[in-house]
């Protein structure tokens, strides 16, 4: 009993104020988000196909206003460059990003059917079921959820033994599984009618950026560091897709390449963000304690839990840009990649994870990526992208310079001795300082076509007064996957009304909200849909959606539809206003009511909604007008019957 309860503090402590779970009626979630179309099948007269969707018109309204939060956040306030880019890609870009070689995830086959599936996640799945139906101590749960938190870092051979280990089947049929091994996720196509260029719809947006680094450079008077950004579709060929929007095959993509001096990472901008607290998953407490800490901004880069400043500033601002679209605070975290995760090239990356039904779901990746992107694709196309910083004043410095041996160059090269001299003597301090390295290890150095083998150049060393210092940027790149985010949105936005489970309301941020606002007549008459129509011009023309329900339900039946659109306030249009040009408000949450004036109405909704700064509470911008009647949970009510369950309103509506 003592080892039991000893084992329980232990678990207690590690998952305390985690946010470990998230539980909603997700069938009823499922069935409202289709029946109120905020995400739709593809096709789905035709069968529809696997990992492909669409978004209804409120669907489409809340992705645009998140669209549109995020370019305000982000491009906006921190003066971002932003483009356009096909998604069409030549094979060359994406051959020297890496992604023909390496852009794969590990799949396995059922040796009977052929059914694909997703290795890494097939062992995330069974662990949870082990440890749902299992009876484990701490001890053993924690080693299981180790090897599950590292699903997604081992290499083929050591993903296939654990699979073997756990005895894990193909799902749907029990049979074996194949060998785990690697799958290219690019969409292949073939550019023009010859069919002689091969391209992919691109995976990311990121390259199109840094293929016009230097013309952003240019653009940017030459200045680092600066950011460039870009928001549009990338394609992944998904193993199994599932889970609706957080696994697909076709998805909307937000990213950021901050440019900057390698050894300049500090944010001038950083004071800002310094004492955002963050809950933090660091790769020693995964490996190890399994514990999210929670620490400040400040404090993650003086320890050195995060690598930098830049890096740390980008991540705050994230997690600030995901309270301000509505998120829950406590079901958001930081978790570091494992050192197995990460590029051999990258110094450090972050993922912003959200918990949703489905468990801890990434869906903003923060990576400093430092040279590696930039590098490649000047070395494929013999380009430069330095860039340069004027000094206060001249340092001395230490310069290498590289001076061929052209008797050896002219009898190994011959007609091309001319070219390889000229390559070799406009080398920079750093480019000598490779071929140094290779030649130290009795190794040849590529350059521009031609094999630079030791003994061919000497090295010389000289002190030099310099003013302006040249350098290739590091990239940090914060990257936002845009379904997944409004998918965790609307999980995060859903509730139901306590007199009433099967009444669903989507509580978004009312700066999000598909239709900001609701227009209703009290009762069916001629005198009413005029001023319906002369309120809905008005709100229109002030910028905030606006959807007239004028159908001859009761205004309660109106609310409750309104409320499953998440639209966060409604104005009724009754007799006073015939009498007084007044209308009643209505807020979602509190379901409290307020008598306005119609004129008024434009000024009140774009605070409330936040369109023109920051939001202004209900109590706040309401104050100076009366409250109307009692709220909908509370006072004279009267019940209503529907085919979706039981609705409650006010049974009248009474000045106080």
């Amino acid at each position: 009993l003592k080892r039991l309860r000893a084992e329980l503090a232990v678990a207690e402590k590690a998952n305390a104020g985690q946010g470990t779970e998230h539980n909603i009626d997700r069938k009823l979630f499922d069935e409202t988000v289709l029946r109120r179309m905020f995400v739709v099948p593809a096709f789905e007269i035709h069968g529809g196909v696997a990992g492909l969707f669409d978004y209804g018109p409120p669907g489409c309204a809340l992705k645009q206003n998140i669209v549109d939060q995020w370019r305000r956040h982000f491009v906006l306030e921190e003066k971002m460059l932003e483009m356009e880019c096909t998604c069409l890609t030549p094979e060359p870009v994406l051959k020297t990003s890496g992604h023909v070689d390496r852009f794969t995830d590990l799949m396995v086959k059922d040796v009977v059917t052929g059914d694909c599936y997703r290795a890494d996640k097939l062992l995330e799945d069974h662990i949870d079921d082990l440890l749902e139906k299992g009876n484990f101590s701490s001890s053993e749960a924690d080693e299981h959820r180790k090897v599950q938190r590292q699903a997604d870092a081992y290499s083929p051979d050591e993903l296939g033994a654990i699979l073997e280990k756990y005895g894990i089947k193909a799902t749907t049929t029990g049979n074996d599984l194949t060998k785990p091994f690697a799958f290219n996720l690019m969409f292949g196509t073939k550019i023009g009618p010859s069919g002689a260029l091969t391209g992919f719809l691109r995976p990311e947006t990121a390259q199109g950026l840094f293929v016009n680094f230097k013309r952003l450079l240019d653009y940017n008077n030459g200045r680092v560091p600066f950011a460039a950004a870009q928001i549009g579709l990338g394609f992944r060929n998904e193993i199994a897709p599932k889970n609706g929007l957080l696994r697909v095959r076709e998805f909307t993509m937000a990213e950021i390449e901050h440019f900057v001096k390698p050894d300049e990472k500090k944010h001038p901008k950083f004071s800002n963000v310094a004492n955002v607290t963050m809950k933090l998953f660091d790769r020693d407490a995964q490996l190890g304690t399994g514990i999210v800490s929670s620490m400040t901004c400040g404090d993650a880069v003086a320890k050195g839990t995060i690598a930098n400043e830049t890096l740390a500033y980008f991540m705050a601002r994230t997690q600030l840009f995901m309270l301000r679209i509505g998120m829950n605070s406590e079901k958001l975290r930081f978790r570091q990649h494992l050192s197995t995760e990460m590029a051999h090239y990258a110094a450090d990356c972050w993922d912003l994870e959200i918990l949703t039904a489905y468990g801890w779901v990434e869906c903003v990746g923060h990576a400093d990526r430092a040279c590696y992107d930039l590098t490649v694709h000047a070395k494929a196309t013999n380009t430069s992208v330095e860039a340069q910083k004027m000094l206060d004043k001249a340092v001395e410095v230490l310069q290498l310079t590289v001076k061929p041996d052209r008797k050896t160059i002219g009898m190994t090269f011959k007609k091309d001795q001319k070219a390889v001299c000229s390559a070799l003597e406009a080398l920079d301090s750093d480019k000598a300082a490779e071929i140094e390295k290779a030649h130290s290890n009795g190794q040849p150095y590529e350059l521009d076509g031609f094999s630079i083998a030791p003994g061919m150049v000497l090295f010389t060393r000289k002190k030099k007064m310099v003013q302006v210092v040249k350098f290739t940027p590091s990239v940090i790149e914060p990257s936002f996957g845009v379904g997944r985010i409004l998918h965790a949105l609307l999980e995060h936005s859903f509730s139901v009304r306590k007199e009433d489970a099967q009444r669903v309301v989507f509580q978004f941020a009312p700066v999000v909200a598909p239709i900001k606002c609701g227009v209703y007549n009290l009762q069916s008459g001629t005198k009413f849909p005029p001023i319906v129509t002369r309120v809905v011009d008005l709100l229109t023309q002030a910028g905030i959606s606006t959807k007239a329900d004028t159908s001859g339900q009761s205004v309660g039946r109106r609310y409750a539809r309104a409320d499953e659109l998440g639209v966060p306030f409604g104005v009724t249009v009754d007799f006073d206003t015939v009498e007084d040009d007044t209308v009643t408000l209505r807020e979602r949450d509190s379901m409290t009511q307020r008598r306005v004036p119609i004129a008024a109405l434009p000024g009140l909704l774009r605070e409330l909604c936040g369109l023109d700064g920051d939001v202004v509470a209900w109590k706040d911008a309401l104050a100076a007008y009366p409250e109307v009647g009692a709220s909908e949970a509370s006072g004279p009510i009267t019940l209503e019957t529907t085919s979706r369950g039981v609705f409650s309103r006010p049974a009248a509506l009474v000045k106080k």
